[in-house]
């Protein structure tokens, strides 16, 4: 497998971390509105107000930018999780899925199109799960969630029953947002894939 293209640098400070977001939110845009062709340094730099020594300082090329997006996706999935996970209401199983489900449906569809981009035209530049410390995080927290409602869950193997609710979430949510999504009702999907999960896990069924 070839070395994944990395940042040249890790941003430390809030001012640092802020051009490094300019920067990446730049990328998005221009990398939707004219592909990986027409994608480069010059005209990220352009977009994001920045010099183009700006980005060279974090970013040796524009790999490496796209790289950097998919993480950043992964970042943000987990932060959309853990909010989602916070309620101290008293949910069942049921509850915290689909407070997980809506929170990452709501998530993709923020900015579809690049979704689309990264997942379908660029799968390569995604760090392997095992290297991503976000997705190591959002792994960790569903194997939490499972532990927490372990009566509620089926499954003897938590771990396995961990890597399968992961598979259904990425491929139902990114195939019912990415272009060109589904012809159903964003609720009937919603509800599809909690109901899929559930029957999976065990959980009860809503009244």
């Amino acid at each position: 497998m070839p070395t994944l293209p990395q940042a040249r640098r890790i941003p430390r400070q809030s001012r640092s971390r802020a051009l490094v977001e300019a920067i990446l939110e730049a990328t998005a845009r221009v990398l939707s509105e004219r592909g990986y062709a027409g994608t480069n340094t010059n005209v990220v730099a352009e977009m994001a107000g920045v010099s183009v020594g700006s980005v060279y300082q974090y970013f040796p090329n524009k790999d490496s930018l796209i790289a950097a997006l998919h993480e950043r996706h992964a970042l943000q999935m987990n932060t959309a999780m853990e909010s989602s996970l916070a309620d101290t209401r008293p949910l069942d199983l049921r509850g915290r899925l689909t407070a997980l489900v809506q929170a990452w449906l709501a998530a993709h569809r923020v900015d579809p199109e690049l979704h689309r981009v990264l997942e379908k035209d660029f799968p390569f530049f995604d760090a392997p799960p095992t290297e991503s410390q976000a997705d190591q995080s959002i792994r960790n927290r569903i194997r939490q969630l499972l532990e927490e409602h372990r009566s509620e869950v089926g499954p003897q193997d938590l771990d396995l029953a961990t890597w399968v609710v992961m598979q259904c979430l990425e491929s139902l949510i990114h195939g019912a947002i990415i272009p060109p999504g589904v012809p159903y009702p964003p609720e009937q999907v919603e509800q599809a894939i909690v109901g899929l999960l559930c029957g999976y896990l065990g959980c009860a069924s809503s009244a």
